[in-house]
């Protein structure tokens, strides 16, 4: 399976992609975790310049994030899912069209356009939405902030409408969970989830 993990910084996504990566591990799985931006050297190096760069236009940013996919894809996820692996990514192309696509205003489908093309048609299995205001999310997040989590109030709430509106779009990929409950409370809901689509 291709599981991905989408929601707001500091809803929780890199904690559930970690416990729900060591639950299938430990059924004898082969799972690879990975990141967006990011997952490759490649990947990485366009991460620092999007998030501790400087100013960028918008559409300049949505096309670093489909470079950085491109790679990833090619590089990392096609091959472990070639070989039966299960991939847990935090992010894919979701948050390309939640933030530069709604939030940013280019537009839904001309970001998703983008990003299909970037990543030859891939999408995930599996989206698990952690829904958290965007108030309880800017108090997780650290006093090291990036770029994108810098942007004001405004802008992270149109990211958690963005996401309500991706998850009712596609609702036959989306598990929404609620992303205030307890770490493994959320997990357990997702696992069951799962299981019961799988």
């Amino acid at each position: 399976m291709f599981i991905t993990f989408e929601g707001l910084d500091g809803s929780g996504k890199t904690t559930q992609a970690r416990l729900l990566a060591a639950r299938l591990e430990a059924e004898g799985l082969e799972v690879v975790v990975t990141r967006e931006p990011g997952g490759t050297p490649l990947g990485e190096k366009i991460r620092n310049l999007l998030l501790h760069g400087g100013d960028m236009a918008p559409w300049a940013e949505a096309a670093l994030y489909a470079a950085s996919r491109a790679q990833h894809v090619e590089e990392l996820i096609r091959p472990a899912l070639a070989r039966g692996a299960t991939v847990i990514c935090d992010r894919y192309v979701d948050s390309s069209v939640a933030y530069q696509g709604i939030a940013r205003g280019l537009g839904l489908d001309r970001v998703l356009d983008l990003n299909l093309a970037a990543v030859g048609g891939l999408m995930p299995d599996r989206t698990i939405l952690l829904e958290i205001g965007p108030g309880g999310a800017v108090a997780r997040m650290s006093d090291e902030r990036d770029r994108i989590e810098r942007e004001d109030d405004d802008f992270h709430a149109r990211v958690a409408d963005a996401y309500t509106q991706l998850a009712a779009r596609f609702p036959a990929r989306y598990v929404t969970v609620d992303g205030t409950a307890a770490p493994d409370v959320i997990a357990e809901e997702i696992y069951g989830a799962l299981r019961r689509d799988s």
